[in-house]
């Protein structure tokens, strides 16, 4: 291990080489190059081998992060692909979208000794593109087929996750998505220059190959009930995500041109897959020409933003009430869109939308850190006649998520819901208080992170795989 590892002190941090911000504003292609072997060995090579290893601790995954680093060192990237697909149903995505700087690398111990953190995501997205190229990564062959059902109801990370899993065992699984395509969120969410669609598209062809069934367009409460499923499946997962867009209440909220960022996100998506999208082609949801205007500072705000530079917008801004480093989305991500030339006006929050029919202008206030609240972060508070305005020819809410009203939506009112409408669900099983019924992802735990609804996946599989049992363990007793 001595002469493999432990070269952080000779060797400084390196990240795949970036496109110009010139360059990547003029498409939608992904930001960062590929590592080329060596440097990807050479980086790997960097990492200390911690007794106590914090990039994997703080991994909701837990990925068992040095010792693939330590197999990619040593030239054995199909042994390193073999552990992190392990532990990790889709790699070359958190590979590419994963808040890193938040999560493993942020609390690399060679990055808080001074030494910059190995470039964890970076390694592992090389190690998997190596993986398909090489062709190392196969369908799923079930050793024995089980007489059980598991209709899965979401075709986003949490129920991917949930599915593959369960194939794994032996379950027929089919998946029940209202959109399209599979993939939710990680499809028509987030833009191909974070996570280009072939990337999920190879995944869910890979699950299909693995008898997993797809059925799209599908809206449960419309073309079947929630009971109907049940009486068809011997489990069922709900995994929806939420996707209902938090409001700006404020004057002039109801102008024409203020835009959900879903709405403007999915078409450009769909834009970019193909589609046809009257909306886009029209000028409604499409950013050329216009002073766009971004409300929020996540990581959907920065996809908001980055898009509408991309669309040629004549100017984009981003409205942040707190300061840059109170944010709550990946550093990476606002450094990024800081060089493709997003302006961002930090301490500042919309008053009002001004406008006869549609928004010409937002007036902003201007804002200061007060006291901590309840969440430990400094409370936003108004500066009196601060108020400014910024010329808006399309403003943009990138607010947050809260989930839809799943009972009305499913028919099954009875189905229980916590007081921000998340579905309850016993945290040891995972069951809702329907019994058969699962929940897991966004719509349990608020909108969050694609590998925690990863996480989440994985753990209700593994329940619905003892409750499944359980089951067949009744049926041969009382036989």
């Amino acid at each position: 291990m001595t002469e493999k590892m432990l070269k952080f002190v000779n060797i400084g941090q390196q990240t795949p080489p970036k496109r110009s911000a010139n360059k990547r504003k003029d498409d939608f292609k992904e930001v960062y190059d590929e590592f080329i072997n060596n440097r990807a060995k050479e980086q790997s090579s960097r990492c200390s081998q911690c007794g106590v290893p914090f990039c994997q601790v703080h991994c909701p995954l837990h990925n068992n992060i040095p010792d693939w680093l330590k197999l990619t060192a040593e030239g054995r990237l199909e042994d390193a692909y073999e552990l992190a697909q392990s532990t990790n149903n889709m790699p070359e995505v958190c590979g590419r979208i994963c808040p890193q700087d938040r999560l493993c690398e942020g609390n690399c111990v060679i990055e808080r000794s001074g030494h910059g953190t190995v470039t964890i995501g970076s390694v592992e997205k090389y190690i998997t593109e190596t993986a398909w190229e090489k062709g190392w990564i196969k369908p799923i062959k079930v050793k024995k087929e089980k007489n059980q059902s598991v209709g899965i109801i979401g075709a986003g990370p949490a129920g991917l996750a949930c599915a593959e899993q369960l194939r794994k065992s032996g379950f027929k699984i089919t998946i029940y998505d209202r959109y399209d395509r599979p993939g939710g969120l990680l499809i028509y969410g987030i833009p191909n220059f974070k996570l280009e669609k072939f990337v999920v598209e190879r995944r869910t062809k890979l699950l299909k190959e693995s008898g997993i069934k797809f059925k799209q367009n599908f809206e449960i409460g419309k073309d079947s009930s929630l009971e109907e499923l049940k009486s068809i499946h011997d489990a069922v997962l709900i995994a929806t995500g939420v996707y209902k867009a938090r409001n700006v209440e404020i004057e002039g909220k109801n102008l024409k041109n203020i835009f959900p960022a879903m709405d403007f996100l999915t078409a450009s998506n769909r834009k970019g897959l193909g589609d046809e999208v009257k909306l886009f082609d029209n000028g409604t949801l499409n950013g050329e020409n216009k002073n766009v205007v971004v409300v929020g500072g996540g990581d959907t705000a920065m996809d908001c933003v980055r898009t509408a530079i991309r669309q040629k917008a004549k100017s984009v801004k981003c409205l942040y009430r707190r300061d840059r480093e109170n944010m709550p989305g990946s550093s990476r991500e606002v450094s990024n869109a800081i060089e493709e030339g997003i302006e961002f006006l930090w301490l500042s929050n919309p008053k009002k939308f001004i406008g006869r029919t549609k928004v010409e202008a937002v007036e902003v206030t201007k804002m200061e850190l007060g006291e901590a609240d309840s969440s430990g972060r400094k409370k936003p508070i108004s500066i009196k006649n601060s108020e400014y305005k910024l010329e808006a020819d399309m403003v943009i809410k990138a607010l947050g998520f809260d989930p839809e009203n799943i009972p009305k939506l499913f028919g099954s009112e009875n189905l229980s819901v916590s007081k921000w409408g998340t579905i309850k669900i016993d945290l040891k099983t995972m069951q809702t208080n329907l019994p058969g019924v699962f929940a897991a992802g966004d719509i349990v735990r608020g909108a969050s992170l694609v590998v925690w609804a990863i996480r989440d996946g994985r753990d209700a599989a593994i329940e619905i795989e003892k409750y499944l049992n359980s089951i067949s363990e009744k049926k041969i007793k009382a036989a």
